[in-house]
């Protein structure tokens, strides 16, 4: 191969390298998340289950029982799927990444839109709390 394809060619596979890189961002997990309602009224942890699963349910993601004060959640979209695992109490709530597929994960980074969707469970979660 000629000097100058081999130079095209190395350019070209770090832009590609590059771009991959720029739609990548840090895993952000939400750790202990206040439970808060409009009324301030107390939750039971029965309570806080039912609008993660109602939230989280209005926003495309299967909810399933893991153990007792734990959630899995699953997101299908096109060819993309990203799973987080859910603690729960009457108190609190985390969100943590536990595994995807077709997401670019590596080394604690993940496509951006990993975060946009985590984040849009989350506001739907205080979306469901505040009408309480």
């Amino acid at each position: 191969m000629k000097p100058a394809n081999s130079l095209l060619l190395a350019v070209v596979a770090l832009i590609f390298a590059a771009s991959v890189e720029a739609r990548n961002a840090p895993i952000v997990n939400h750790e202990k998340v206040a439970v808060a309602t409009s009324s301030g009224k107390a939750l039971s942890a029965a309570d806080v289950k039912k609008v993660i699963m109602v939230a989280g349910t209005s926003k495309g993601w299967v909810i399933t029982d893991a153990a007792s004060g734990k959630l899995r959640g699953t997101l299908n979209v096109r060819k993309h799927t990203v799973i987080v695992d859910i603690d729960y109490s009457a108190t609190d709530f985390s969100i943590r990444y536990a595994d995807s597929t077709n997401m670019d994960y590596r080394d604690g980074t993940i496509h951006s839109n990993y975060n946009n969707w985590i984040q849009n469970m989350l506001t739907a979660i205080r979306a469901e709390l505040i009408k309480l």
